[in-house]
């Protein structure tokens, strides 16, 4: 098997993993949630709003709520920003809202998102994810 593709395989296999291996960690523990609300917002000049709960506790480094989205027939995803998240066990609201730097648009319709409640810890020296929660949620976007 070439190398490139043997790198390829591993990477893939490993940001597949990433969720199952964080929910054997702990990650569902009732406390550390994150949901994604069913209905997002794509202004004209294409600015998408993305927004949801996160509940945490006990980050010692910082902590965000990424957000992602897809929109087929495209199968990438595109990231729309990330909010700094307080770990303090109480739930509350995030909003992410980006465009993507390609060309891509979205339009109003069925969409789906992933929201990850991430920490970046350097207990190893280099700063590295512990993932706290992960919710992928289908969407309707709306014009607004």
């Amino acid at each position: 098997m070439p190398v490139r593709a043997l790198l390829g395989a591993a990477a893939a296999v490993l940001l597949l993993a990433a969720p199952a291996s964080a929910d054997a960690r702990g990650m569902a523990d009732a406390h550390e949630t994150v949901t994604v609300d069913p209905t997002a917002r794509v202004a004209p000049d294409g600015t998408v709003t993305l927004t949801g709960t996160y509940r945490c506790t006990g980050g010692t480094g910082p902590v965000f709520v990424s957000s992602s989205l897809r929109q087929d027939p495209d199968e990438v995803r595109y990231g729309v920003n990330g909010t700094r998240a307080i770990c303090d066990g109480v739930e509350r609201r995030w909003t992410n809202t980006g465009r993507p730097a390609t060309a891509t648009t979205f339009h109003s319709g069925p969409a789906h998102v992933e929201a990850t409640l991430m920490e970046l810890t350097t207990d190893s020296g280099l700063p590295l994810p512990r993932f706290h929660a992960h919710r992928g949620q289908a969407v309707t976007l709306t014009e607004g």
